[in-house]
Order: structure tokens, then sequence, then C-alpha cells
């Protein structure tokens, strides 16, 4: 579904604060697999995804998705087939606008290249049995501004309009991050159901290290914008905190040093 192959950036090319972020990344998902990604401060993770979404063009390798060579895609283009949420609740939706013209300005995009002002009825029924599914009251509040909503409430409508037609990729980049506990875990759970009943290839970037291990189905951890641990099977669901902690000191040869992973590994 996904194939990475030698991907390299570097920032800052030719300068004194030239920054190697990629340094020939190599990563191949199945479809359906739901990959969390964790790492050190600067290890890659946002750049990883910032090149998958196309925010940039790479210094070399390529990015293949679904079988098709998307290096050279424009970052609009390759939005038809990738979903992308943010640690920010505010970004990836319109604020001033309706629940309603938020999710019909996705999906007449998406269905019909155009935005029509003129919903039709069966639109609203779907957004409104879509909605009804993340149980936050939201299917009854379609006239409601997006600015008005809790960030929780927030991010799981941007969650569903990333999905509302299903992308061929989900990049969830620390999209629990900016809740509080009991909300993030909420928003955690419709993440698992909707990527579990639509079989969305997906990537999880948390710097919870519990999380990464419990979530989906494999992780990775990237340091110095290489994969240094890719965890699967038996081997993943055997790991505690502390055995991936001492598994990345011993394939790095230092000591994580992401303080918001440290203090949330329990």
């Amino acid at each position: 579904m996904l194939e990475i192959k030698n991907l390299s950036k570097t920032f800052l090319k030719g300068t004194p604060n030239e920054h190697k972020a990629l340094d020939g990344i190599s990563l191949s998902l199945d479809k359906g697999e739901f990959v969390t990604v964790i790492g050190s401060n600067g290890a890659g993770k946002s750049t990883l995804f910032n090149a998958i979404a196309g925010e940039f063009l790479c210094d070399g390798g390529k990015i293949v998705l679904d079988g098709k060579n998307i290096t050279y895609q424009k970052e609009h283009v390759r939005a038809k087939d990738i979903g992308r949420l943010f640690q920010d609740p505010m970004r990836g939706t319109a604020p001033d606008l309706t629940i309603e013209e938020n999710l019909a300005l996705v999906y007449s995009k998406a269905t019909r290249h155009l935005f029509s002002p003129a919903l039709k009825k069966r639109d609203v029924e779907f957004f409104r049995e879509k909605l009804l599914r993340l149980n936050m009251g939201l299917e009854d509040r379609l006239k409601t501004k997006m600015g008005q909503l809790s960030g929780g409430q927030r991010q799981a409508v941007t969650l569903m309009m990333s999905t509302l037609v299903t992308p061929k990729l989900l990049l969830l980049d620390e999209h629990t991050a900016a809740l509080d506990p009991i909300t993030a875990e909420k928003v955690l759970d419709i993440t698992e159901k909707i990527v579990a009943e639509n079989n969305i290839t997906t990537m999880m970037i948390t710097h919870n290290i519990k999380s990464a291990l419990s979530l989906g189905t494999r992780t990775i951890m990237l340091e110095g914008g290489k994969t240094v641990l890719d965890l699967k099977g038996d081997e993943r669901s055997n790991m505690s905190v502390q055995d991936l902690l001492s598994l990345y000191r011993q394939k790095s040869g230092k000591e994580l040093d992401n303080d918001r992973m440290l203090l949330t590994r329990e």
C-alpha cells in the first residue's frame, strides 16, 4: 500500500545550520496496517509525514502509494488520497463555518468536484448518521460553527472529515496531544473504530510510549531520520515500556531524550 524507499531530506543545505532530517529511510506498509510512530525530539517524525503529504520535495528516494509513484505530486493532488490530522484542533477546518458546511466542503470536493451551497437532504442525513457514531451529541448540532466546539469535539469532527470519503492513507500527527487525558482517550477510541471499520492504512505519531505499544498493529521508532526499531507481532505485544527503552538504548547507543515521552511512559 505504502512504499518509502531511501527517502532523504536535508534542510538549509550548504549553510552552518544544515540539518539532515531524513537519512535514507525506507518503510513498507500493507493495506490496513495501523502503525504508531515514536522517537526523540528531532528524530524526523513530522518531517516524514510532511514528505509523504507533499509539503516539500525530497532530495532523494521514492514514495509509492497504492502502486502509484507520488514522489513528485503536488500536495493538493496527494490530499485526494491522504487524510491528515494535526496536534492543533484548530487546523484543518473553517472555524466560521458550521459543522454541516465543513463536512459539505470535504464531501463535495471528493464526490462532485465542487461545493454546492444547497445541500441535498440525503447528504445532511449522511452527515447526521456519521456524527451519531461519535457519541458526542454533534448530530443535533449541524448548524453550530466549528469555532464554538471544544477541542475534543473539533478534533473528532476533523477526524470524521478526513475519513468521510475513505482515504488510502491516514496520517495522525499527535492528534490528541493538545487534549486533556479523558478527551484524548475518547478521541483515540473513535480513531481506532473508524480505522478498523474502514480498513484504513494509518500512521500515527504519538509521544505516549504506552499508547504506541497498545494501539494499532505495529510500532516504529525513528532516530536521526532513520528507522531504529520496527516492532510487530509477538515481539511488540510482549514488550513493556521499559523493554522498549532498553532496546532503544542498545540500538542507538544513547538514552531517549524526549521529555514528553518519558513523562507519559507509564
